[in-house]
């Protein structure tokens, strides 16, 4: 159950649509390629209003939930940044011309938001009644964590068509070429779906399936499907913009997928350890809870987050940094040696 009162979701739910719809039908009016100063703003702006937002829902339910929504938006956000490796793929291989990726971000955000929606009730309507879930959860967690450090680092460089948008090839007609921003087009007189829909639902369903990580991981820091949704919605607001911004960079973080798995092992086996503490499952402990098992607290969930991704962030610019010394000095050396000869 939410300790947030139904007023304060109200208002927080208009704003969301608010910002939303500023985005597709004001902003997104002007197909463009955002400078680095518009993302450097629009991503100042939302960070700055999930900070304001955390201190609104302190104010309003207390020092708990807001410290879960912290934790929650950070995990989450983090997750988003490393997804946007496949969204490149996505972009590349449907050749979305460059002036368009914005609004198809903006739309298939859009998409991704409404069902990861439904996944958070589904998700909060099991955890209320199976207790046990949290050990599939935090196992599977564990799992992701293990996968992203010793896993095909080359797996997500080919991305591959999901059942749903592969079954949707085979029963409508699609054109091989865009119409700016239109979703049919007239070839010949005969009415085609442009590649756009194919776009659309390929980023929202993807989205979801990463969904499939971070909501889990997400339940594990808090039990309040207010929160989840809250932080899945900051986590996505001016993601396109970081997009952009990013770039050719995300390659660079070579660090955060390590940072990542920190994050996700510590919540898998939080999950795990409040299954233990809340046990139901006859064939352990005979059906009762063990309570011997600790409760961790959220604000040392808080810490570990800031910590990991912090610190995979720092050390991947170091990295970067050194990287691109050592390229500018072997340039140097080339040109001086070209020189001599």
């Amino acid at each position: 159950m939410s300790e947030t009162s139904p007023l304060f979701m109200i208002v927080t739910f208009v704003v969301f649509v608010a910002f939303f719809v500023v985005d597709l039908f004001v902003v997104g009016r002007r197909p463009h390629v955002p400078s680095t100063r518009e993302c450097v703003q629009h991503i100042a702006f939302f960070v700055a209003a999930a900070v304001i937002f955390g201190v609104l829902v302190w104010f309003f339910a207390g020092s708990r939930p807001a410290v879960e929504f912290y934790s929650g938006w950070l995990t989450e956000y983090s997750l988003s940044i490393d997804n946007l490796f496949v969204f490149v793929i996505i972009m590349s291989n449907f050749a979305v011309p460059k002036r368009l990726q914005k609004y198809v971000l903006s739309v298939g955000i859009m998409v991704a938001l409404v069902l990861r929606g439904l996944f958070i009730l589904v998700g909060a309507a099991i955890i209320t009644r199976f207790t046990w879930v949290f050990f599939l959860f935090g196992g599977f967690l564990i799992y992701t964590a293990a996968k992203m450090v010793f896993g095909d680092e080359e797996s997500d460089e080919d991305y591959q068509e999901n059942a749903l948008i592969h079954l949707l090839r085979k029963v409508v007609k699609v054109t091989d070429t865009y119409d700016g921003e239109r979703l049919r087009t007239t070839v010949s007189g005969v009415r085609y779906w442009t590649p756009m829909l194919i776009v659309f639902l390929t980023i929202g369903t993807t989205d979801v399936m990463f969904a499939f990580d971070s909501i889990p991981a997400i339940f594990g820091l808090t039990k309040d499907p207010f929160i989840v949704f809250s932080s899945n919605v900051f986590a996505l607001l001016g993601l396109q913009q970081l997009y952009f911004l990013l770039g050719a960079l995300l390659d660079k973080l070579v660090y955060l997928p390590a940072g990542l798995s920190v994050v996700l092992g510590f919540i898998g086996v939080k999950l795990i350890m409040e299954a233990l503490h809340g046990n139901t499952l006859p064939f352990i402990n005979g059906g009762r809870p063990i309570e011997q098992v600790p409760e961790v607290p959220t604000w040392l969930s808080l810490v570990v987050i800031v910590v990991a991704i912090g610190g995979a962030s720092v050390a991947s610019v170091i990295t970067m940094r050194r990287m691109e010394r050592l390229g500018s000095a072997h340039d140097v050396n080339a040109h001086d040696c070209d020189d001599i000869q």
